[in-house]
């Protein structure tokens, strides 16, 4: 049998457990969530780099294309006509450092220098070319020794005729190349075998270091591409995440407590009870009442067991209380009634035979009971006498009277279950104005060893004669209880002496074994508990 202490302390805790279950599942769903988008915005703003960096360099290399048209114009010119169109150039692109102009293979003029008279080859040992060529070098001629990019344009079928452009790198790396850390640690143009990085200059090669990862780009225009190295977005992502905790804890917490109320009536006792009566786990047991005088039955205390697969057997001690607390009684008392009827062909069909069944006074509430009994009791035309039993645990006074006065009416006998316990009280007797008093197990297993008790029992019993009211024992288990009853005049015995609680199903068979006892020197002999 389970406690009420350890039901309810299994349902805190699997609602605890449910409730950091998800907390925990939305922590580590929230971290991943913003690992991700973390992950790919870190991606996204290194491909961003790279396109930038790319589109700035298209950027200035196109117009450079539509100044080398406009150069090769001045070709056959002499150097003193051509100098001023070119300086005009040059100030209109700003990022061109010098413009040249190659004839039959010398370099005859300079945008900067003015006349001059040298082979080309001696300048760039690339030039002169036929195609097109863009392409990384040192500076030899203005600020020596500096990285700069060279646009080599040739006069359409010749290729010892053509424009030469000097693009001050640096200059544009300012712009292009700087890296954007955390992402972007380094950033480097490439152009066929060379490689400039923004504040280093030329690089033979490049190298990444180790815990690094490298992008590259390449231009659909120009024959150039743009390499960034940094950390790895993963990376990344990962140092941000002691950032993102407190939103993460915050966010979680919140569910978890949200969880705990959502779940306040689904993980209850009461969704368990209210699941228990949907899958049919309740059962009806009695319990015979016999009479003191010749044992024959005369009614039977209709019991609700509960055998909860979840739970196993839980006691009615624990489960009713907790049932009164949820305000579920009713539901399992409507449940006792339709089985009551359902099988009320098991019962002798006597007006003197009883059926009891427990009622919480919650159920008199508004008329409550005297509709579950026009619904459930009354259409059946029973012919067997209906007693509700009122445990005193259950505040009586809160009883509607009028209810009392209606059901009396009705035919039906009230009871007051387990007296002379709990909240008793004389003003009982007067406003609920029973038909049976109960008198509770601990008296009845007082008789014979304790003195108090059994006083207390002897005033019970002188007091409901007094009112001319009905007397049943509750839990007779010895003969000698049951002799100490009979001679003080209670007419009602209930106990494991005669008969332990039985499913109605078995109620039939018990009832034909139970013949009356025979008699010794004039007296009953009590029969042994048949179950």
């Amino acid at each position: 049998m389970q406690t009420a202490q350890r039901i309810l302390r299994d349902y805190r805790r699997r609602r605890l457990i449910v409730c950091v279950a998800l907390a925990v599942l939305a922590l580590l769903l929230t971290l991943s969530a913003r690992y991700i988008a973390d992950r790919d915005s870190n991606e996204q703003r290194m491909h961003a780099f790279n396109q930038r960096a790319v589109s700035s360099l298209e950027n200035v290399l196109i117009p450079l294309d539509l100044a080398s048209k406009d150069a090769m114009q001045l070709m056959g010119l002499s150097c003193e006509a051509a100098q001023l169109k070119m300086r005009e150039l040059v100030a209109r692109m700003q990022t061109v450092r010098d413009i040249g102009l190659i004839k039959d293979d010398i370099f005859y003029c300079s945008s900067i220098f003015g006349p001059r008279s040298i082979p080309v080859d001696l300048v760039q040992p690339r030039l002169p070319s036929p195609l097109p060529l863009l392409f990384l070098s040192i500076d030899h001629t203005l600020l020596k020794g500096t990285p700069i990019l060279l646009s080599w344009h040739p006069v359409r079928n010749s290729q010892h005729d053509g424009v030469l452009q000097i693009i001050n790198i640096e200059l544009l790396a300012g712009f292009m190349l700087e890296p954007r850390r955390p992402w972007v640690s380094r950033a480097m143009l490439n152009i066929a075998d060379s490689h400039y990085e923004y504040g280093k200059g030329l690089l033979p090669r490049i190298t990444v270091d180790q815990g690094q990862v490298s992008h590259e780009l390449a231009s659909d225009v120009f024959p150039f591409s743009v390499t960034i190295i940094g950390p790895s977005s993963s990376q990344l992502a990962l140092q941000n995440m002691p950032t993102q905790l407190p939103l993460a804890l915050i966010l979680s917490m919140l569910l978890g407590y949200i969880t705990w109320l959502a779940t306040a009536n689904r993980m209850s006792f009461s969704w368990e009870i209210n699941l228990g009566l949907a899958l049919n786990e309740f059962e009806v047991f009695c319990q015979p009442l016999v009479s003191s005088r010749n044992l024959q039955c005369v009614g039977v205390e209709l019991l609700l067991r509960w055998n909860n697969p979840r739970q196993g057997w839980i006691s009615p001690e624990v489960f009713i209380p907790l049932a009164e607390q949820q305000n579920l009684i009713a539901p399992l008392t409507r449940f006792v009634l339709a089985e009551t009827v359902r099988n009320i062909d098991i019962f002798p069909k006597s007006p003197d035979f009883n059926i009891g069944i427990n009622i919480a006074a919650i159920h008199f509430h508004n008329g409550e009971i005297i509709e579950d009994l026009r619904h459930h009791w009354f259409p059946a035309h029973p012919i067997q006498k209906l007693t509700l039993e009122l445990t005193e645990r259950d505040a009586l006074p809160d009883v509607d009277l009028r209810v009392i006065r209606d059901l009396h009416r009705m035919g039906v006998d009230l009871a007051i279950d387990d007296f002379g316990t709990g909240q008793s009280s004389l003003a009982y007797l007067e406003t609920l104005n029973p038909n049976v008093l109960k008198i509770d197990k601990s008296f009845t297993a007082a008789i014979g060893t304790d003195a108090v008790n059994s006083t207390v029992t002897d005033i019970i019993i002188a007091l409901a004669q007094r009112l001319d009211i009905g007397l049943v024992a509750e839990g007779v288990e010895t003969p000698q209880q049951a002799a100490y009853l009979r001679s003080h005049g209670v007419n009602v015995l209930q106990g494991f002496l005669y008969a332990r609680p039985m499913p109605l199903k078995e109620f039939p068979r018990w009832l034909g074994g139970s013949t009356p006892p025979p008699r010794r020197n004039g007296h009953v002999i009590p029969i042994v508990p048949l179950r």
